[in-house]
């Protein structure tokens, strides 16, 4: 096991290189370039003719290499990213990218590891109930219920809870992950608290899709499994339905759950983009779609990085997972 975890994590090298090259081409795709907002600011000013705008615009190409080949612009970000760690500047904000992102990223960890444990926990139980009582008045609630959590739009319901807060429980502070008070505060017992009075709302926006998506998933992997044989031979043997049903019904179920949690992190991760903007979150989500908007090619690479090695870490973690819960599945 310990071999196939090493392989996997070398495997990952070429693959988030190959994955760095397509960003950077996709990110360079569009016409024009990061200065191309700057540009229109002169025009708008009308100063794009001037000496100084011209020597400050040609400053900031020689500045950020945009003069040379798209080839060479990205084996320099690259270099410098494996060699010394360094992600560029932003030229939006016009600070490291690492420290930028740095700022945001643990609050994304956060904001997305605890959806994915909310997703969990309300979505598996839910499953097993509809399983085990299949086309009850209870099943077909869940279902309803689950079909309107696909349909519902993540920003929608972000403004429907909002709307709610301020109107019904006259909530001082809405949106955000903090209160005005605590921006900026050093960490404590009641900033936490502030957090978690903020935070339950994001996690319920983002994780409202991805629970009808699972409660849907295992229900059908369970009615699938409870019909096979070696459940019939448990019930014979007198084990308790409770036994049954947990240790060889769901146990054996929930892997395509695993299997999917690769997908689950970066989805929920490109899920909390428009959720952050509606809610006004201090994630990477918000300043990733302003990187696109003005082609800030460091900032955008490093967050589709990102990205990219959270899917290559949920698929190495979902493969450990299933090696542990499932003893038929063994890496050489």
């Amino acid at each position: 096991m310990a071999n196939y975890i090493l392989r996997r994590l070398l495997h990952m090298i070429p693959t988030l290189i190959l994955i760095s090259m397509v960003s950077f081409v996709v990110i360079q795709a569009p016409p024009g370039d990061m200065l191309t907002s700057r540009l229109a600011e002169l025009a708008e000013q009308g100063e794009l003719g001037s000496e100084s705008a011209v020597a400050q615009i040609e400053a900031l190409r020689e500045r950020y290499g945009l003069n040379d080949p798209i080839y060479v612009q990205y084996f320099r970000w690259i270099g410098k990213i494996a060699f010394e760690g360094d992600f560029g500047q932003s030229f939006t904000y016009e600070m490291d990218v690492i420290q930028l992102l740095g700022e945001r990223l643990g609050l994304t960890l956060a904001l997305t590891l605890s959806t994915l444990v909310f997703t969990w926990l309300v979505a598996i139980p839910i499953g097993i109930y509809s399983a085990t009582r299949p086309y009850s008045l209870g099943d077909y609630g869940f279902t309803l219920l689950g079909f309107v959590g696909l349909a519902t739009p993540n920003f929608l319901l972000a403004l429907v809870i909002m709307f709610f807060q301020i109107t019904v429980f006259e909530t001082e502070s809405v949106g955000g992950l903090l209160s005005p008070d605590y921006i900026g505060a050093p960490w404590s017992l009641a900033k936490f608290q502030d957090l978690l009075a903020h935070i339950w709302v994001p996690i319920v926006v983002i994780g409202t899709s991805g629970t009808a998506s699972v409660i849907r998933i295992m229900r059908g992997n369970l009615l699938d499994v409870l019909g096979q044989q070696h459940i019939q031979t448990g019930r014979a043997k007198g084990l308790t339905e409770t036994k049954v049903i947990v240790k060889y019904g769901v146990r054996i179920a929930i892997n395509p759950l695993v299997s999917r949690l690769g997908l689950a992190l970066p989805n929920l991760l490109s899920g909390a983009v428009v959720t952050g903007i509606v809610l006004g979150l201090p994630t990477a989500g918000p300043i990733f779609l302003t990187a696109l908007t003005s082609q800030d090619m460091y900032l955008a690479g490093a967050f589709l990085l990102l990205s990219a090695t959270f899917l290559l870490l949920g698929n190495l973690m979902a493969d450990i997972l299933l090696a542990w819960l499932d003893p038929r599945i063994r890496y050489e």
